[in-house]
């Protein structure tokens, strides 16, 4: 499995029959304190392996850090924050590697395994499906009013520790309950990784715009244009597959499409099965579960907003 089935990350048979599991991500610092930086990319990093139900077994650092201009404590304290996470999940993080770089970039690599059921993939979602989500948006917005200096503590803590809040749980609990499908919300959006299961899958999704959950804060910041970048770059790219109700404002479409760092699960689950995915998620997930909508036979647009 790989490229062509835009799943979460890469799948590799080995001849004893078990299934491995396979991601890398990283990226620059979103908060200013390293120990922070470095386990909430851990955490990012895990999230694919969790949202295709896999259990991860080991990880690697990799890592660019301008040691010319910063201390190398700075880069202890960041190794310490992925170590404390590696700590929490019980994994040990087998070595990895480093290069200088202008900017400190940081991140896994990370080798997980399938749980007994197999892979959940995010191209098996059916017509038919609830679709459910186990954290609020809005990273992407208040991660860049941190930057501009617009965010109080309040908000930060609370982006803080939904970044630093693994999808462990909810990964239990959905290949408990058993689902359709699955995929992470993180850079692309909810838009854009919505519209790649429905791509995948054949389907089209229905959503209420009322339903979905946001953090603190992030509508007064985006009315205000308090928005990245590449959220702006997502809705651009995934607006020709999404049908918008007339009233929705610009900048809730660009809510909708907020680069995500550590980001929930978005599952696709059948209507038998929803409670007792529901059900699992509120009484062992940090986060209460959203219900955003309802998938259909494939139509005209990939994504309806109502």
């Amino acid at each position: 499995m790989g490229y062509d089935s835009l799943d979460d990350a890469a799948v590799y048979h080995l001849k004893d029959g078990r299934i491995l599991i396979e991601s890398v991500d990283f990226f620059t610092p979103i908060v200013d304190d390293p120990f922070l930086f470095g386990s909430i990319a851990a955490v990012n990093a895990l999230s694919d392996i969790y949202a295709m139900g896999g259990v991860p077994l080991f990880a690697l650092n990799i890592t660019g850090f301008p040691s010319e201009t910063l201390p190398l404590s700075v880069l202890a304290d960041i190794l310490k924050g992925a170590e404390a996470v590696a700590d929490e999940v019980g994994i040990p993080v087998l070595g990895g590697h480093s290069i200088k770089d202008k900017e400190p970039k940081f991140g896994w690599v990370v080798t997980g395994e399938a749980g007994p059921g197999g892979v959940i993939r995010n191209s098996t979602a059916q017509p038919g499906d609830i679709l459910v989500l186990t954290k609020p948006l809005g990273s992407g917005i208040l991660t860049t009013a941190i930057k501009r200096g617009l965010a109080d503590e309040i908000l930060i803590e609370g982006v803080v520790e939904l970044m630093r809040t693994l999808n462990r749980a909810a990964a239990k609990a959905m290949v408990k309950a058993g689902v359709s499908a699955c995929t992470d919300i993180t850079g692309y959006g909810l838009l854009g990784h919505l519209a790649e299961m429905c791509e995948a899958s054949n389907v089209s999704a229905v959503l209420d715009f009322t339903q979905i959950p946001f953090m603190e804060g992030v509508f007064e910041l985006a009315a205000k244009g308090v928005v990245p970048g590449g959220s702006k770059k997502n809705l651009a790219f995934v607006s020709p597959k999404v049908a918008f109700e007339a009233d929705l404002a610009p900048y809730q479409q660009l809510m909708l499409a907020d680069a995500q760092t550590s980001g929930g699960l978005l599952i696709a689950v059948s209507p038998d099965s929803a409670p007792q995915l529901l059900d699992e998620l509120e009484k062992n997930c940090r986060y209460s579960p959203a219900v955003l909508g309802k998938l259909y036979r494939s139509a005209e647009k990939k994504i309806y907003i109502k």
